[in-house]
């Protein structure tokens, strides 16, 4: 999807800072002579230090260790994550660390492991939908339930670790493995090779293929690109709990239509004949099979009479008689909870949820051993979470707020925990609730943050990370009741730290609400005003733009370094969210639909006029940037109100929703060979010949995402119609344009281009 995180992820998380209920209002839109005054995150010191995009691009990262893929042992005696290197920013390790006593030790040397075999086309694409395409080493791990192993796939093959430090190969082959997972009672690892599903009986070390007709349109056990992309569903294939059965998809794409992606490297082109589900076009056909752990007993599932379905989230009960299957309409305006018998297939309709515009689909499943489910449902206006039981719902959370993420469920204390934003919608909080008794939710973590959280199955621990805009990311080992145990990960930004030497000219946001278009709607905005800039000068300011479905910018994280360079650099940096964008309820996603380009412009709009009148601002010099969905809203933007920018840069455009896939598209404008004029409505291109203002466009070569087709279609109707422009493309880069060394050089091109086309401008 055109989201938010594959390009703010990278080595700087975006992030912007908030107003907390429950103290004092400073300022809800703060006047000009107090956001000068804010400028300075911490007094500046004589030992401070500019930041320089050489720093920010280079090892060690400059905001510290950046971990990923937390999770618990199953006994909750370590605290398992990736780690990368000091040495190397993009290269990740997997590490433990005794949640006792807090000691920590590597556990798996990417370096000394691996193979340094070239990453597949499969495996590639793979990353991609993860947003960890420039990442190197370990990318993935699996706990064993006996708690002293642990499954690792690293260049292609499967290893497993033990607690001391030694490591066993179990395949060998030239062949990647792909989604390679433990089975819940550990008996058992699946993996999928070349289109068929494996399983190796970890006693024996036998491997045996579960199916044979995979290969060319056809695979078992992996999620087609849209579920992956779109729908957040990254598993094909699922154990029971007692390791009884597997429930596998078998995905057939002959009917996808087939596009000729050309990935132009530095030293030649490969082409790939990618099967891509353009808007409008057919999907791949997805059945659901239960076999058991030799391929024997093999049961199809009954998913209904359409075919033309999304299977959107498979979890089995607790006692593994059965699977439920969330079941998509291709309209995206219905989801039914089908319970699927694990021994006939047979499937029942448990309850639906309806919009009239489209359902978004979540994770946010728990099913209790008492025949209970706790869910998730935006069936009053805002996602929150209810107990179903024997046909009937009963709401467990409430108020104009969202559920995120439901994070465990203690079924003896009948206590579920969640993050959301039951405090501010700038703020993200792990919370607790008895959903027996009922009553408010009791937030664990502190006012002012902005927070994540796993925690291991019985719901007694949790992993925390937490962010301040002033704090990079921190990793804390919690009880249920909140309270840190030991540091995973404490980050402090002192001493050695790579920050520090920077910290003391770092900008303090300043945030507030202003009108959307529509007049009655609060918009939250964030922005950097330069350091020094004294009353009645001047600056010109930097307008970062998203805007897309799901995605949620402005927040009390840890800001964006890259846009605190640019305020010390002189710009006045600005970011608003605008509706259409997630976690404020249905009313604040549901203008966008079928009409994509339009309202989430003019909010835009309204926040530039905002911030013009700022008397620190020059009018004359306001620039407009944006990536993915951001790039096509800074195309919408120039071209809606020609002048209003000085400059834009557009970075990976959709330009046609016609070329964008399925899933994604249609969810926000409907099936264009149904009605195209939503479509047509929402181009960039059919327009662009209004672009009268400097622009830059950027696009990697090989992005398999929003395909390079989308900027030549571009570039071409500017050609044609003699309208100047300016690009930078990226040999070999896909969606992410990833890498330290590329990823300065295309700063540097960016800021070049905006200092001589705005900072320079008479």
């Amino acid at each position: 999807m055109p989201s938010v995180p594959f390009f703010l992820r990278g080595i700087l998380p975006l992030a912007s800072p908030a107003l907390h209920p429950d103290k004092p209002a400073m300022l809800r839109i703060l006047a000009p002579a107090a956001l000068i005054a804010a400028a300075a995150l911490v007094p500046s010191t004589a030992f401070a230090e500019k930041i320089t995009l050489e720093r920010l691009f280079a090892s060690p990262a400059i905001a510290g260790p950046t971990p990923r893929l937390l999770k618990l042992s199953p006994d909750g005696r370590l605290a398992t994550l990736l780690r990368n290197r000091p040495d190397d920013a993009e290269r990740f390790d997997l590490w433990a660390i005794d949640t006792r006593t807090g000691k920590a030790r590597m556990l798996v040397d990417s370096r000394k492991v691996g193979t340094g075999a070239a990453l597949s086309e499969a495996e590639k694409m793979q990353r991609e939908r993860l947003r960890i395409g420039g990442s190197k080493g370990i990318v993935a791990y699996d706990w064993a339930p006996d708690g002293q192993h642990i499954l690792v796939p690293l260049d292609g093959d499967l290893y497993l670790a033990d607690l001391a430090g030694g490591v066993q190969r179990l395949t060998d082959s030239p062949e990647t493995e792909l989604d390679a997972t433990v089975s819940d009672k550990g008996r058992f690892v699946s993996y999928v090779r070349e289109g068929n599903l494996h399983v190796i009986d970890i006693a024996s070390r036998g491997d045996r293929a579960l199916t044979t007709d995979g290969g060319g349109t056809t695979s078992w056990g992996v999620a087609e690109f849209v579920a992956n992309e779109e729908l957040d569903r990254r598993r094909g294939h699922w154990w029971a709990p007692d390791d009884s059965l597997i429930a596998v998809a078998r995905v057939d794409e002959s009917k996808v239509e087939v596009s000729s992606r050309a990935a132009i490297g530095a030293e030649g082109t490969t082409l790939f004949q990618q099967r891509y589900p353009r808007a409008g076009t057919p999907n791949a056909a997805v059945d659901l099979w239960l076999m058991k752990p030799d391929g024997s007993g093999r049961v199809k599932a009954d998913l209904g009479t359409d075919p033309d379905i999304y299977i959107a989230r498979v979890n089995w009960l607790p006692d593994a008689s059965a699977i439920l299957v969330q079941r998509l309409n291709r309209a995206q305006d219905r989801l039914d909870m089908l319970r699927v018998d694990a021994r006939t297939g047979a499937s029942t309709v448990l309850f639906s949820e309806t919009a009239e515009t489209w359902v978004n689909v979540n994770g946010n499943l728990h099913a209790l051993r008492d025949g209970g489910l706790i869910w998730s449902s935006e069936r009053d206006g805002y996602d929150h979470l209810y107990l179903w039981k024997d046909g009937a719902f009963r709401q467990l959370t409430h108020g104009k707020w969202a559920v995120e993420k439901l994070v465990g469920v203690d079924e003896k204390a009948g206590q579920l925990f969640f993050t959301g934003f039951a405090d501010s919608t700038l703020e993200q909080h792990l919370y607790a609730l008895d959903y027996r008794q009922g009553g408010e939710p009791r937030r664990l973590t502190a006012a002012g943050t902005w927070n994540d959280a796993v925690m291991d199955g019985a719901a007694a621990r949790a992993i925390v990370t937490t962010t301040r805009p002033d704090q990079p990311k921190q990793v804390w080992l919690a009880d249920a009741a909140g309270k840190r145990l030991a540091w995973i990960e404490e980050n402090a930004v002192k001493g050695s730290h790579p920050l520090a030497p920077y910290v003391g000219d770092l900008v303090k946001p300043a945030y507030g609400t202003i009108k959307a278009a529509d007049g009655a709607t609060d918009l939250d905005y964030a922005m950097l005003v330069p350091p020094g800039l004294k009353p009645g000068e001047k600056a010109p300011a930097f307008v970062f733009v998203y805007g897309g479905p799901h995605a949620h910018t402005v927040k009390r994280d840890f800001f964006d370094l890259r846009m605190q360079y640019l305020a010390q650099q002189g710009w006045v940096v600005f970011m608003l969210d605008n509706r259409g964008m997630g976690d404020r309820g249905k009313a604040f996603e549901d203008p966008i639909h079928l009409q994509m380009g339009k309202p989430e412009v003019a909010d835009q709009l309204k926040g530039v006029e905002w911030l013009k009148a700022q008397p620190f601002v020059d009018p004359a010099k306001v620039a407009v940037m944006g990536w993915s969905y951001g790039g096509y809203m800074t195309l919408k933007l120039l071209e809606a109100a020609p002048g209003t920018f000085a400059a834009g840069v557009s970075v990976a455009p959709v330009t046609r929703w016609e070329l964008y896939d399925t899933a994604y598209t249609e969810r926000y404008l409907g099936n264009p060979a149904k009605d195209k004029a939503p479509y047509d409505g929402a181009s960039a291109l059919d327009n662009a010949t209004a672009i009268a203002d400097p622009l830059l466009l950027v696009h990697g070569m090989a992005d398999d995402n929003v395909l390079f087709e989308h900027s030549t279609a571009l570039m071409a109707k500017l050609q044609d119609a003699s309208k100047p422009f300016e690009t930078m493309v990226y040999p070999g880069k896909t969606h992410s344009i990833s890498g330290q060394a590329t990823s300065l050089h295309l700063w540097r091109t960016i800021e070049a281009f905006l200092n001589r086309t705005v900072k320079a401008a008479k």
